[in-house]
């Protein structure tokens, strides 16, 4: 109940972006740094939630958690003109996205202790709350936005429900310790396989974060403040570790989960706008549910696909990823509505076992680390599909569309251009300028088109088109990395999950 009403508040924030679009007057870059916030967050509440899960316990997190839920709300709806709505809209997700980490702190080492030898399963069944939440938040959008017009915040306000809910479920349980908790370890005990070179991962986001907090205050030197906060991390952790550098493949897959986060998550903020603009908006809230339901529905067959294929959890990432490039590339040429389920239903396949199955192996492989690797992993996928992935795919919106009208015609594209440049990881020299979000929805809302706004409407058509392709990058990326890790497993006797002893060891 906890990840549903994640899930909620996620789609019903994704089929709200035109909305805030056409209110607001926001570019695609901006739209995708407000939903960015909705990721970045959550890795400041799964990291400081499980670092420190062990020691205060799972029930005064989601105590926690549910506080952010609810004071996200209020944020949110305080976003009333052009002038304060990016701010407000920013911070709302930001704590909104903050509770969500702290809970999946709370759940995802919760189900590793209780399951310790079906760990895929079982965490996949947690998570398929969250394409279950996506389901209802993406119905809800189609009812309340599309057929009765009801106002975006009222829309927002649904996840309150399952909110309420979880807070009532919770109350008064009692919850076990995580594995290496239970057998005494410290946090540095805990902490030494993540080391400095997992850290250096999730320090680097974390620079990129405050990179962009400073952006407003000192644009200039933002970068700078951000790198000096992730190094100060960096050392800080390094100390406390007395200097262990970690493992190496738990470092690989640090990586590889942010890529999983820029594709999976930074994707899903995008895919219902996408889709819609292709089509239409009630046909890209079709598609988003035809996804969510796949995903929803397979999570439950975890267990009986390794069993079935012979798979191991590495060997069923690798299968995924291949599955998401092919379904990507598909959806970049889609024409029909036709084509785009099966598109997207091939994507989706792809895309539903990486992050219950990237937790799994960690559970497997690092019982030793207790919550503190799980959630640093979390973090590190949520944290790069906010600043990576869905900023990442607004701003290649704006780039290739505003590149398509400016071939068909260069006056039309500066008429059209945004007064607000885009940019990508704060590097100048990606500035670009993407399309007014006002004119533009004004083009596609018009039931006459001029030759101008049709020729401005397939230019943002096209654009989506390539934004796709070059996304179907990602998971071509992280098929090879499966593909090196599968034999290196090989070459250690095959992947088996590990168990700790009395005194903490494996």
């Amino acid at each position: 109940m906890a990840i549903l009403a994640a899930g909620v508040g996620f789609a019903i924030r994704g089929g709200i972006f035109d909305n805030w679009s056409k209110e607001y007057g926001f570019n695609a870059t901006q739209l995708g740094s407000i939903g960015g916030a909705g990721f970045s967050g959550f890795c400041f509440g799964i990291i400081i939630g499980g670092v420190i899960v062990d020691k205060i316990g799972y029930g005064k997190l989601v105590a926690v958690a549910l506080i952010g839920h609810i004071l996200s709300a209020f944020v949110t709806f305080a976003a009333t003109t052009p002038e304060n709505a990016y701010n407000f809209l920013f911070w709302g997700m930001f704590i909104f996205a903050y509770a969500n980490g702290t809970l999946e702190a709370v759940a995802n080492p919760l189900v590793a202790t209780v399951f310790p030898n079906n760990r895929t399963h079982y965490l996949n069944i947690l998570h398929a709350s969250w394409p279950a939440g996506m389901i209802l938040g993406t119905a809800a959008g189609w009812l309340l936005d599309d057929q009765l017009q009801v106002n975006w915040k009222i829309q927002l306000s649904l996840y309150l429900i399952p909110t309420v809910l979880y807070a009532i479920m919770f109350w008064g349980q009692l919850f076990p310790k995580s594995e290496a908790a239970a057998k005494g370890s410290s946090f540095v005990d805990m902490y030494k396989d993540v080391g400095i070179l997992g850290s250096l991962v999730a320090c680097y986001l974390l620079a990129l974060f405050f990179g962009d907090i400073f952006k407003s205050i000192s644009p200039e030197y933002a970068a700078w403040i951000g790198y000096g906060i992730g190094g100060v991390l960096l050392i800080t952790v390094a100390v406390l570790t007395n200097f262990s550098i970690g493992s190496f493949v738990l470092f690989i897959l640090f990586i590889t989960h942010a890529l999983v986060g820029s594709v999976e998550l930074g994707t899903d903020s995008w895919i219902q706008n996408i889709t819609g603009n292709l089509f239409t908006s009630e046909q890209g809230k079709y598609l988003f549910l035809w996804t969510s339901v796949i995903m929803f529905s397979l999570r439950f067959c975890a267990h009986w696909i390794e069993s079935t294929l012979k798979l191991s959890p590495i060997g069923l990432l690798l299968v995924c990823s291949v599955i998401a490039c092919v379904g990507l590339n598909l959806a970049s040429t889609m024409e029909t509505f036709t084509m785009a389920l099966i598109a997207l239903g091939i994507y989706a396949v792809g895309k539903t076992f990486f992050w219950p199955t990237m937790l799994a192996v960690v559970g497997d492989r690092y019982p030793q680390t207790g919550a503190v690797a799980m959630s640093i992993m979390g973090g590190i996928g949520m944290l790069s599909a906010g600043l990576i992935g869905g900023p990442g795919l607004g701003y290649s919106k704006d780039r290739f569309a505003g590149q398509e009208l400016r071939i068909v015609n260069p006056e039309l594209a500066d008429a059209y251009k945004s007064d607000k440049s885009s940019m990508f990881l704060n590097l100048k020299a990606t500035e670009i300028y993407g399309l007014d979000g006002t004119k533009l929805a004004e083009a596609k809302e018009s039931k006459t088109r001029t030759p101008d706004q049709e020729a401005v409407v397939l230019a943002d058509q096209k654009g989506d088109r390539n934004t796709l392709k070059a996304d179907a990058y990602i998971p071509a990326a992280m098929a090879v990395i499966y593909l090196m890790l599968l034999l290196y497993f090989m070459t250690i006797g095959g992947y088996k999950p590990i168990a700790l002893d009395e005194n903490g060891g494996h």
